[in-house]
């Protein structure tokens, strides 16, 4: 079994290692892990490790001083082995997986459409992590969507849940939204679905100036500001800002030009993973904490399912990943990548922040 793993104090470092294929016991079952996307999200993944328990998911092989990581991934595996009667040898499911070739789970709240996996370091880690969609069971599943599946799913979820959050607060009768680092993917989802609505207000979106005619086609942002030209947002407008970048620079900027007009700041994501937010220096110290806060989808994802329950939560994230997906075939090109050895270029490329924002990452393990 081989696993790709992260230093965990600093993600620049990469390694593979290999062990022997576990044995599964009564009520576990094997699973070949056939492909998993990876974009910048996994790289937040990674800085919150610790923060929010993303290290604990999989815990590293071969790592007894506990400095080694898994970086979670989204994507596709297939039951090799069964010991629970629930689930048979050659099942696909999609779910939560390590970059690496084989995962045991222990099923637990099985039905025909999904399950949990039962393991006890992941029982108190959040549900919507544990939760593995049997695509046998699925309706109207096409196997075509895939990578995009993959890619999208996660970071259009939260998307979602942004938009949602804010519409549900009537946006803090901000004027606009400004969306920090508007070239990530899970930013286009978030503008997109503002466009989608009447009620938004002004979408600005800021990106680096070799993205910015990226940025500008897309099509869902009402303005496009490069970093470099900061003055041009108009800090005179109550905003809100959705910041999926974590840069001191960035933040710190805006924060103090924007003063009491600054009504709210959601932090998402770290793209800017090397360069946290500290109230060491004079960019840290205009950063407005009380109007600060970090914006965990699943929790929001909770909230909501409790409100309209399960169907009535599916139904509407449906209809906004189905026009998402829609969407992305006019600006994703996706690229596939096969084996783990090929994987380490394209993580460190993203850690660097050197992959192009159109390009959506595939890595298929199938006969690497």
């Amino acid at each position: 079994m081989s696993q790709f793993q992260t230093f965990k104090s600093d993600l620049a470092k990469s390694r593979i290692t290999t062990q022997a294929k576990a044995n599964i016991h009564n009520n576990e079952i094997l699973v070949r892990i056939e492909k998993y996307a990876f974009t910048a999200n996994n790289i937040t993944y990674g800085v919150a490790g610790d923060t929010i328990g993303y290290w604990k998911f999989f815990p590293a092989a071969d790592d007894e001083r506990n400095t080694w990581g898994c970086i979670p991934m989204w994507g596709f595996g297939e039951v090799i082995e069964s010991n629970c009667n629930d689930i048979t040898n050659g099942e696909r499911l999609f779910g939560y997986f390590p970059a690496a070739d084989y995962l045991t789970l222990s099923p637990i709240k099985v039905s025909n459409h999904n399950f949990t996996d039962g393991k006890e370091h992941r029982r108190e880690l959040p549900a919507v992590y544990n939760n593995y969609v049997r695509l046998a069971g699925e309706q109207d599943y096409d196997a075509s969507m895939d990578a995009i599946r993959a890619l999208l799913f996660p970071l259009h979820i939260t998307a979602f849940c942004l938009c949602d959050s804010l519409a549900d607060e009537s946006y803090l009768e901000a004027s606009q939204v400004i969306v920090v680092s508007a070239s990530s993917k899970t930013a286009i989802g978030l503008a997109q679905g503002l466009a989608e609505s009447q009620d938004a207000p002004k979408i600005v979106g800021l990106t680096s100036r070799k993205n910015l005619e990226f940025v500008k086609n897309l099509g869902c942002y009402d303005e496009v500001v490069t970093y470099d030209e900061l003055q041009k947002v108009d800090c005179s407008q109550g905003s809100v800002m959705v910041d999926m970048a974590g840069s001191r620079e960035i933040l710190g900027t805006l924060h103090r030009e924007l003063g009491d007009n600054m009504l709210k700041c959601l932090t998402v994501g770290m793209t800017h993973w090397d360069n946290t937010t500290t109230a060491e220096d004079a960019l840290g110290q205009a950063m407005l904490r009380e109007r600060t806060e970090f914006f965990f989808a699943p929790a929001h994802i909770q909230k909501r399912i409790g409100e309209w329950g399960h169907d009535g939560y599916a139904k509407k994230t449906n209809a906004f990943m189905a026009n998402r997906a829609i969407q992305s075939k006019d600006w994703m090109q996706i690229i596939e990548i096969h084996g783990l050895d090929k994987f380490i270029p394209i993580y460190e490329a993203m850690v660097g922040g050197n992959i192009n924002p159109n390009e959506g990452i595939i890595v298929n393990l199938n006969n690497a």
